[in-house]
């Protein structure tokens, strides 16, 4: 069995993943359900979790959900993190440059040089080329990072000119990156369907999400606010169908 939070699983954040598992964990088992002692970290806790048939829970992000993973998983529900401007189990991206960076607007950063963090992520790859899209701008890929938190630090290095962050991940590296002192907010995507629970195929899914959120009320309003957990709500899968892809970055051409 494989239980994983890894999208949100950064600096104090993991002891409060922790105990949020443990909460989930206990209660799916007072259901008659098994679950894994721990969560699972590291690289297995992301596609080999995603993938695996005997997945007990975990959460995944939008853009792998609506292309690889929908009719392999189950959809548990959505965490709300009253994310600002967003209705519940919202999300968005944040566009960051470097905050000695002269240029005042979005519009200015046409053609500059923008590090993403995968190619299936919605906030840090789809949300901010979709939105650029639509305003006429091309942000061409320059640095693929392998996470928001490093793409925050391409753009901080001056390997690139801006990034876009997951807006939860985006407060969570506050205090915690120094990076983020270097950088400031320029733009803000379209609210879109936040990361989803997810479990493997047949999951209880009634049995489960009545745990969690179970777990949400239970958990220490410490772990709450470090976790910045509002809820669980359903979206219809449809909300994420509907999210328009972008081109791979390979089809996008960066700068010289």
């Amino acid at each position: 069995m494989i239980a994983s939070l890894g999208m949100y699983d950064i600096g104090p954040a993991q002891a409060a993943n922790d105990r949020f598992w443990a909460l989930i964990r206990d209660r799916l088992r007072a259901r008659g359900l098994p679950a894994p002692e721990t969560l699972t970290r590291g690289e297995g806790a992301y596609w080999p979790a995603w993938e695996a048939p005997d997945l007990t829970f975990s959460q995944t992000c939008g853009y792998p959900f609506r292309a690889r993973l929908h009719d392999k998983v189950t959809y548990i529900g959505t965490p709300d993190y009253g994310v600002e401007g967003c209705p519940p189990g919202y999300y968005r991206s944040v566009f960051v440059v470097r905050a000695d960076d002269p240029r005042p607007a979005l519009k200015d950063f046409d053609g500059a040089r923008f590090a993403f963090n995968e190619d299936l992520s919605q906030s840090g790859w789809a949300a901010p080329q979709i939105h650029a899209a639509k305003l006429g701008l091309r942000l061409p890929p320059t640095v693929k990072t392998g996470g928001h938190r490093l793409s925050a630090i391409a753009v901080a290095d001056d390997r690139a000119d801006i990034a876009a962050l997951d807006a939860v991940t985006h407060a969570l590296l506050q205090g915690v990156e120094a990076a983020m002192t270097q950088l400031r907010v320029i733009a803000l995507t379209d609210p879109t369907p936040g990361l989803p629970y997810i479990a493997g195929p047949g999951a209880n899914v009634d049995a489960t999400f009545a745990a969690v959120e179970e777990a949400i009320v239970a958990l220490g309003p410490d772990d709450r606010a470090t976790l910045r957990l509002k809820g669980i709500t359903r979206i219809p899968t449809s909300a994420y169908f509907a999210v328009p892809n972008p081109p791979a970055p390979g089809q996008l051409v960066a700068p010289n």
